[in-house]
């Protein structure tokens, strides 16, 4: 009985570890995470756009949905304003989130084009985080150049599934990765229904086991963000 007891133990012993070894080689079958991009810098442009994310003076995606009992209310604007990151002309996008109607984030973000390739890169962003109407911190915040920084992918020309790359470069700051997951999803918001949508799954090493998805429309850009989807687009005019 005992013979019998200890041949059961180092059976399981021998599965256990064949299973382990069969996640491990999975694992590392998965494509790595892309961190360099080989583009050149006389190749950007601050002005442009691509299938899935425009970078046009103007244009404007708001967003709504409710984060716990909290209506989060969340607009991105892509300003008519530059800034030269390196010897990169960068464009500035603002993005505004509030909380029942009180602000609580205001971020600068900045993007360019390139020009061969019409894939979008990302530079940086300035980030202020408020509470009760006053800034507190400014939690996120790099430049791409500045303590080991550099810029990475925020959207392919071309997206292919299963491809994995860091949006962000910043050691220890910001980490974001994003994985295409889907190519062809069919996506209903208050501002209508979308089809041929772009699904992205965003990690980071900093923060291990937090997943977040966002849904990008062709010919539109981010209709939804977790628990926000879209409720109006289009081209504003900026004072």
């Amino acid at each position: 009985m005992k013979t019998k007891v200890h041949f059961i133990s180092i059976l399981v012993s021998i599965m256990g570890l064949f299973q382990m070894s069969l996640a491990v080689q999975a694992q590392d079958r998965q494509p790595k995470w892309t961190d360099t991009f080989f583009q050149k810098e006389n190749d950007f442009s601050s002005t442009g756009a691509n299938a899935f994310f425009i970078l046009k003076p103007g244009y404007q995606l708001i967003l709504e949905g409710k984060e716990g009992r909290a209506n989060v209310h969340l607009s991105i604007t892509v300003l008519h304003e530059t800034q030269k990151i390196g010897d990169v002309e960068t464009r500035i996008v603002e993005e505004r989130e509030s909380k029942n109607g009180e602000i609580v984030e205001v971020s600068r973000n900045f993007y360019a084009i390139s020009r061969s390739n019409n894939s979008v890169f990302y530079f940086g962003e300035e980030v202020d985080i408020y509470k009760n109407g006053k800034i507190v911190a400014h939690e996120g915040a790099w430049q791409s150049g500045s303590h080991g920084a550099h810029w990475g992918l925020m959207m392919p020309g071309l997206p292919l599934l299963g491809s994995r790359y860091y949006q962000e470069i910043a050691p220890g700051v910001a980490m974001d990765r994003a994985e295409i997951v889907g190519l062809h999803a069919k996506v209903q918001t208050p501002a209508g229904v979308f089809e041929n949508c772009l699904k992205i799954e965003e990690t980071t090493p900093l923060e291990k086991g937090i997943r977040e998805y966002k849904m990008y429309a062709p010919g539109i850009g981010l209709i939804q963000d977790a628990n926000l989807r879209l409720v109006k687009y289009g081209y504003v005019n900026q004072k």
